[in-house]
């Protein structure tokens, strides 16, 4: 039996070995796909194993072994879109739309794939602005970031994107000016020469509309820019779009002036949207535009004047609404109007006579509240009465009789009872308003239809529903709902492919219906393939191929078997894996290790793909840190020592042994280490949302709110506390700052880098005489003139700490000492101590920060003189307890991030410098006085 245990991981390592060399996958790719996904939550079911590429992993695409597209869209995945997308540099295509749950910030290193073809991210849960680095990705044609919640200006390096083809940023509350380019050589969106299409509707963007946004080289055919703040007049230059232009949106913003005279050049112009804003004058003059279909000049301030000859001469005219208005005079038809008209709208004006002649009206007029309705019996006629709503529509059956569906299925045209992928199908010019003419809608689902099969997806049939037009946006809303073909439900790969269809804008409506958006509903029947299927028939080709593999493994398991045993036995009589580190007598005796573990130099490189610059993730003045995958999955952060950083076994040495027994939520763990080969690595667990310090310089794009950076403070105190008062013997960390401070998925602190504590034996309990090391600005001053170092000079790098949390700034700069200048400017008399100069503007914004008075005391209390006047780690922590009650938040909650009084928001990924050893020239308190970076 013992010698079948011994057996048995061999057997393992080489059918691992084995499945490894057959892997189809890049090393680097995979390493970098886990690392975006780790924290993701419902995930696609057939994501098991190494090896994507080969084993067909729903919604990812490669070529030559390198991961080329993630198609994610629909599939209710929760969590972040971390840093790490940055390491598949082949990637051209990444969709992850209608994924609510993915939130945080879009990170800034997506500026790093430069292959980049197509970016769709709608309708999903994005907070903060959008990079600028988005503007490196030069060869991007399609970009769709709506219906998020974006915020902060439109980057000008958007107009960089040369290439690109589409560009939609509706649905957030984006702000500031439109970018353009200026004299200054600064980029702007006058320069998207390639553009077709402009979809910055429904955001808070403001100011007026830059005349240059709009050139004779440009080939825009959608312009939407309503539901903002613009205000100034309509740029003329806008005509200079004559051979392009098909659809304006300008309608509820704050324009004012004239319409532009020349604005009738716009020859294949279909639909514009003038309405609810302040323009004035008389109304255009729009004779000559024959492709006009639909035109919205209500809510103005038009002068008073005759209604104009064009509502009844151009000849494609469906819709003209000109309600809200002055208009007075007679509305002459007696002449004829176009066969098209479905609709003239003009409530709420002056009109006082209607002139039909020999006309019969065969559309929808509409005059309530002008004076020709209030004239006795003028409230019975069809023209005066306040219209109806739109009228239902749902898909009808193909000729069969529709079963009782049970269990929220719904039955299908096709009369088969399944559960559908819904959304919301919305177009943004809606050119017909004959909304009781069903043929439109026969022409949207032929159409539908047309294109998923055109890119073979088994659909059954599509049905639409609950016509609607939203009053906010005038957009005209659908419900769709698609079917599955053969089974009752999709599978993942069905909804996914399904709504890429729908994000990337390939399913192309009729014209009529164009431009158009879609927002799918999370799909929650997901189903496996169909018996028979490609997947089945590949699932057994694959179990075959792993039983042939298997076999040959065993088959030569009983050679290698011996040589094996006895490379073990050599290795076992060697004692402990340290024996080369005990030769070296400077570093003392092995260390004592408690659940580390040791890996081989070979091992740490297969890990990090040979240390690969894509696995780069941080450095420092020690050295460089990857990102590596253990075969099982699980990601390490490897902190490699430079060879000029090698100073130090002893501290090496100490790291191991703090590490490897110190356990707790709010310290960093240690997975093992290497020491072989002249090298020095310690594997930590991967904590993802970098260092403290990246997140209050804003290099993360982790916002830290008031409650955030309390959760931080108490995660920091509990860890700082264990050391002190729960560590056996206790240890005091001697290099406490924010560059130190990591932050996980949650944004709880974690403690890290031990390269300099400091064990405390019993005779040593209370000080210990060593030799100063840390960093400056964070330095206790008593232990610096003393060199006796005590738990309490933890305590001061912690106040210390606690102000750069308040202050975002960093405890040495300009040669200003966050101590003296909170000390300087700080009266308890006033409000919030009269620290508004010196505090972070951004936790002032919105409600007043609870309870920060007490927490400068606290800090400031941290930091006192000398180490008997500051309070204990465990009386910090305890106090930093009772501010967030105050604040009105458990403390004990897991996240950094606060539901009970917060709108749940996600982060974004910051790199990991696990080792930064920046060099401070110290000019507070001991201006002479200068420390090396250890």
């Amino acid at each position: 039996m013992e010698q079948q245990l011994k057996v048995f991981p061999i057997l393992v390592l080489l059918l691992f070995q084995v499945l490894l060399v057959a892997a189809q996958t890049d090393s680097g790719d995979f390493t970098a796909l886990s690392s975006l996904i780790q924290s993701w939550k419902n995930k696609p079911s057939d994501w098991v194993g190494s090896d994507p590429c080969g084993s067909d992993w729903d919604g990812i695409r490669c070529t030559n072994s390198r991961i080329t597209e993630l198609k994610l869209p629909g599939l209710n995945l929760v969590g972040q879109l971390s840093s790490a997308i940055q390491s598949l540099s082949e990637l051209d295509t990444l969709d992850l739309s209608y994924n609510t749950g993915i939130t945080g910030t879009i990170p800034r290193e997506i500026g790093n794939l430069k292959n980049l073809n197509s970016l769709a991210l709608v309708g999903c849960g994005f907070i903060g602005p959008i990079p600028d680095s988005i503007g490196s990705l030069k060869k991007l044609t399609f970009l769709a970031l709506n219906s998020n919640k974006l915020n902060g200006n439109i980057p000008r390096s958007l107009g960089n994107l040369s290439n690109l083809d589409w560009l939609d940023l509706a649905d957030n509350q984006l702000e500031g000016p439109i970018p353009v380019s200026n004299d200054q050589g600064q980029p702007g969106l006058d320069m998207l020469l390639k553009a077709q299409h402009f979809h910055l509707g429904n955001n808070k963007l403001s100011g007026p509309i830059p005349p240059t946004l709009f050139n004779s080289s440009m080939i825009l055919e959608h312009v939407l820019f309503d539901n903002n703040q613009l205000n100034g007049s309509i740029p003329s230059t806008l005509s200079s779009l004559v051979n392009t232009l098909e659809v304006v949106r300008f309608d509820r913003n704050k324009l004012s002036g004239r319409v532009p005279s020349n604005l009738n050049n716009l020859e294949k112009l279909s639909e514009i949207y003038l309405s609810h804003n302040e323009l004035n004058g008389s109304l255009p003059n729009l004779n000559g535009m024959n492709s006009l279909t639909y035109v919205d000049l209500s809510d103005n301030n038009f002068n008073s004047s005759d209604i104009p000859s064009w509502v009844s001469s151009l000849k494609d005219l469906t819709t003209v609404i000109l309600k809200d208005n002055q208009l007075s005079g007679t509305l002459n038809l007696s002449s004829g109007y176009s066969s098209s008209l479905q609709l003239i709208d003009l409530q709420n004006n002056d009109l006082t006579n209607l002139e039909l002649g020999n006309q019969k009206l065969n559309f929808d007029l509409r005059l309530a509240q002008n004076k020709i309705c209030l004239e006795n019996g003028a409230s019975e006629k069809s023209y005066c009465k306040i219209p109806q709503t739109i009228p239902s529509y749902s898909t009808p059956t193909n000729g069969c009789s529709p079963p009782s569906c049970s269990d929220n299925q719904i039955a299908s045209p096709n009369c088969k009872c399944a559960f559908p992928y819904i959304g919301n199908l919305s177009s943004r010019a809606f050119s017909f308003s004959n909304y009781s003419n069903t043929s439109y809608y026969k022409e949207i689902e032929q159409s539908l239809m047309d294109a998923f099969r055109k890119q073979k997806i088994a659909v059954d049939s599509v049905s639409l529903s609950n016509p609607i037009k939203i009053s906010s946006t005038d957009n005209f809303q659908l419900t769709l709902n698609i079917f599955p073909f053969q089974t009752d439900r999709f599978n993942s790969t069905g909804v996914s492919t399904t709504a890429f269809v729908l994000s990337n804008q390939i399913y192309k409506p009729p014209e009529f219906f164009s431009p158009y958006f879609f927002i799918g509903a999370n799909y929650e029947y997901y189903g496996g393939e169909p018996k028979g299927s490609k997947s089945s028939h590949t699932g057994a080709i694959v179990g075959a191929v792993l039983a042939v593999l298997v076999f040959l493994v065993l088959a030569v398991l009983a050679g290698m078997y011996v040589v094996r045993q006895k490379r073990r036995a050599t290795r076992s009589s060697e004692g402990n894996p340290f024996v080369n580190w005990e030769q070296n007598k400077s570093s003392g005796a092995a260390p004592q290790l408690k659940g580390a573990r040791w890996f081989s130099f070979d091992e740490i490189r297969k890990y990090t793909n040979n240390f690969a610059e894509a696995n780069t993730i941080g450095s420092g003045g020690y050295g460089q840190v990857y990102q590596g995958a253990l075969p099982g999955g699980e990601l390490v952060a490897i902190k490699r020592a430079g060879k000029e950083s090698m100073q130090g076994a002893v501290e090496f040495k100490t790291e191991i042994e703090l590490l490897s027994r110190v356990h707790h939520k709010n310290l960093v763990s240690l997975v093992g280490f290497c020491y072989e080969k002249g090298e020095q690595m310690l594997v930590y667990e991967y904590v993802p949302n970098g260092t403290l310090m990246d997140s209050l310089s804003g290099k993360s794009g982790i916002w830290m709110d008031w409650i955030r950076r309390l959760k931080v403070t108490l995660g920091a105190a509990r860890g700082l506390t264990y050391l002190h008062e729960l560590a056996n013997p206790p240890i005091i960390h001697r290099d406490i700052k924010s560059s130190n401070i990591l932050l996980d998925n949650h944004l709880i602190a974690k403690v890290a880098d031990f390269g300099l504590s400091k064990l405390l034996v019993d005779s040593e309990r209370g000080h210990v005489t060593t030799q100063v090391k840390g960093t400056m600005g964070y330095l206790d001053p008593e232990y610096y003139m003393t060199q006796q170092l005590t738990e309490k000079s933890d305590v001061y790098s912690f106040g210390v700490l606690m102000l750069e949390l308040a202050t975002a700034r960093k405890p040495i700069e300009q040669g200003k000492y966050i101590v003296r200048e909170v000390m300087r400017v700080m009266d308890t008399s006033k409000e919030l101590y009269n620290l508004h100069s010196i505090l972070d503007q951004s936790i002032l914004i919105g409600t007043r920060p609870k309870g920060l008075e007490r927490y400068v005391e606290l800090a400031l209390r941290c930091v006192k003189e000398y180490a008997a006047d500051r309070p204990t780690m465990a009386e910090a922590a305890k106090e930093i307890e009772s501010i967030i009650e105050l604040v009105g938040v458990n403390p004990n909650s897991e996240s950094a991030s606060t539901t009970e009084t917060y709108e749940e928001a996600g982060v974004g990924d910051a790199k990991h410098p696990y080792a930064n050893d920046d060099e401070f020239e110290y000019s507070g308190i001991f201006p002479s006085i200068r420390v090396e970076p250890q």
